[in-house]
């Protein structure tokens, strides 16, 4: 048995005669918990940063340090003669925002968060409240969360927070205040940071959320312990990040470098604004079709015109594209909310930069969203499905990648962009409509199409208040990266198909309606398993040097398994391997989830 002493010299300047419980306290053995020590010394350092910590007993000494990191956290061995406490479990929804509002007060880079969050208080309350009504949401642990959106750090300097009242993109910080309102309703305590340096006292929370886009600065601060709580971590990451990019190594051996990959995460940790790829988490945001009490007063009244809205803030992105409005002016007047009236055609009606109720109105009032090809996977589309406005997807030819693409340049992965919005494209007709913005035919049909439809407002699940509610709080309570031996989803989802040479997996599960499921890898990954999968494999190998393992030899019946686990991929394939690919169902319009996830 370790004795305190031993501990207090490596703790520094905690000594034992400094607080009287500690004389009589004995550590236990550090054997299997290699972090205990760092995190001692940590909250030697740091336990009066927050109160949560005295809430807890947390007074100072070391016993209540290791008691603390032992019963409430699992950082450190129990203490001797005690037991551990059971989980507390009476974790309620909340009905308001007040604590939100109170700690967003002052922090002047949320400003526009905050006031989409205010905008629909109301539907999250009652999205809770619903939920709750389904499910037993009382059965979880309040888990304290830091979410530090890098994009509106004065250290990033991309003047996002600052340009989103007049035109500027708005993506990722729609994506940002639902994701904050979630945990919020959820009841999570959430630490907001604005500032590198809050960075600093993150690593005794158990989820820790920042942006792929500025995620190199916030490394900087975080990599004195980065080993201690990388697993903990969950990166937004709008257009996803493929494993391959990931993987440091790989990714210098095969020429892909690029300012956002090589952070060797589990690819799973980042988080997308769209289902783009499943070698990452579907996070996703909400659309704001609901609106509250007096809102739906106000536009009680709104009636469906002969008009269409036309999908783009900047008159950058209307140039070149005069001969496709003049064929869509013809049947229909033309509405814009753009930001100089004087690049634009003289018969589009401009309402300038308007509130998201003022768009939500003109939706109403139109038939038709117009797509410009750009700017790519946006919020708008779902946002005029929902609103009963048909929306007009260009096509994309040649599919845009960071291999072609000058906007995609620099993003670590291969994805082919088809269309403007492909999540859209998949949702089909009548209210996705695809067309060559250059074939004066094709615009025609689909507008004379369009205006022979009456749509119902449209939104799938996954992008309501109650739908993401659901996913979030599935995913925390979970997905698991600091276990070895992960148990979600269940194993009892795993549907094992063959992908013929040349074929990955995310393609050969979407054709038998399933999707690619990355935590399920390690499963097949050794002869035993593959053999109740009618895999023969006659002869094994391991091996680092393929990104599509496992794998499958047909003419040498050897099976090959990936000996880094951070080379799975969902997305890769290899003409001369047979892929063993692991799928699993998923709800209707809940992507995220398999059916027994929940």
């Amino acid at each position: 048995m370790k004795h305190l002493r031993l501990s207090s010299r490596i703790t520094g300047r905690l000594a034992v005669d400094e607080i009287p419980e500690d004389k009589n306290c004995q550590l236990p053995r550090m054997d299997g918990f290699p972090d205990c020590m760092g995190k001692l010394k940590w909250m030697n350092s740091m336990w009066k940063s927050d109160p949560c910590y005295s809430s807890y007993g947390v007074n100072g000494s070391l016993c209540s340090f290791i008691v603390y990191l032992s019963e409430i956290e699992s950082w450190c061995p129990l203490l001797s003669g005690r037991v551990a406490r059971p989980a507390v479990k009476t974790l309620k929804v909340k009905d308001n925002f007040e604590g939100l509002h109170r700690s967003l007060v002052n922090k002047t880079q949320f400003s526009w968060i905050q006031q989409r969050i205010k905008s629909m208080e109301e539907i999250w309350v009652e999205a809770g409240r619903s939920l709750s009504q389904k499910y037993n949401l009382t059965e979880r642990r309040a888990k304290q969360i830091l979410v530090h959106p890098g994009v509106i750090t004065n250290e990033a300097d991309l003047k996002i927070a600052e340009n989103a009242f007049s035109g500027g993109p708005l993506g990722e910080l729609v994506q940002w205040s639902d994701l904050i309102s979630t945990l919020h309703i959820l009841g999570h305590n959430l630490h907001l940071s604005a500032s590198e340096g809050s960075l600093k006292d993150t690593s005794d929370k158990l989820f820790t959320l920042i942006a792929q886009t500025t995620f190199f600065h916030e490394f900087t601060v975080l990599k004195t312990s980065w080993t201690d709580y990388r697993c903990i971590i969950r990166v937004l990451d709008s257009f996803g990040t493929e494993p391959d990019f990931n993987h440091a190594v790989w990714a210098s051996n095969h020429d892909l470098k690029c300012p956002f990959g090589g952070l060797s995460l589990i690819p799973m940790q980042f988080y997308t604004m769209f289902p783009h790829t499943p070698d990452n988490t579907f996070l996703g945001f909400v659309v704001q079709h609901q609106l509250s009490s007096e809102e739906h007063e106000q536009l009680e009244s709104t009636k469906r015109q002969n008009q269409a809205l036309v999908y783009g803030k900047r008159a950058t992105f209307w140039q070149g594209k005069e001969a496709y409005l003049d064929i869509i002016h013809k049947y229909l007047d033309i509405h814009g909310t753009v930001d100089d009236s004087a690049l634009i055609p003289d018969y589009v009606k401009n309402h300038g930069i308007v509130k998201g109720t003022e768009v939500q109105r003109l939706l109403r009032q139109s038939k038709l969203f117009v797509g410009l090809s750009f700017p790519y996977e946006g919020p708008a589309p779902l946002e005029a499905l929902a609103n009963g406005c048909a929306f007009l997807n260009p096509r994309l030819e040649p599919p845009q990648s960071s291999l072609n693409s000058k906007f995609f340049k620099g993003k670590p992965n291969t994805r082919e962009v088809t269309s403007q919005h492909p999540y859209a494209e998949a949702i089909g007709e009548p209210y996705v409509w695809m067309v060559d913005m250059n074939n004066q035919t094709d615009v025609e049909r689909a507008i004379t199409s369009i205006l022979n439809h009456n749509i119902e407002p449209y939104l799938p699940y996954e992008f309501t208040c109650e739908g993401m509610l659901q996913r979030v709080n599935v995913l925390i309570e979970k997905q698991d990266f600091c276990s070895a031996a992960p148990s979600w989803p269940p194993l009892s989802a795993l549907r094992v198909l063959k992908a013929e040479a040349g074929v990955s997996c995310k393609k050969v599960c979407q054709r038998a309606g399933l999707v690619c499921e990355p935590a399920f890898f390690p499963h097949l990954n050794n002869d035993k398993n593959l053999a109740s999968y009618n895999v023969d494999c006659q002869t094994s190998e391991f091996s680092d040097k393929y990104i599509v393992l496992p794998a499958y030899n047909s003419s040498s019946k050897q099976c090959l398994f990936q000996q880094d686990p951070l080379l799975f991929s969902c997305v890769r394939s290899d003409q001369s391997l047979v892929r063993i690919c692991p799928c699993r169902d998923y709800i209707k319009d809940q992507i995220a989830l398999c059916k027994e996830c929940i």
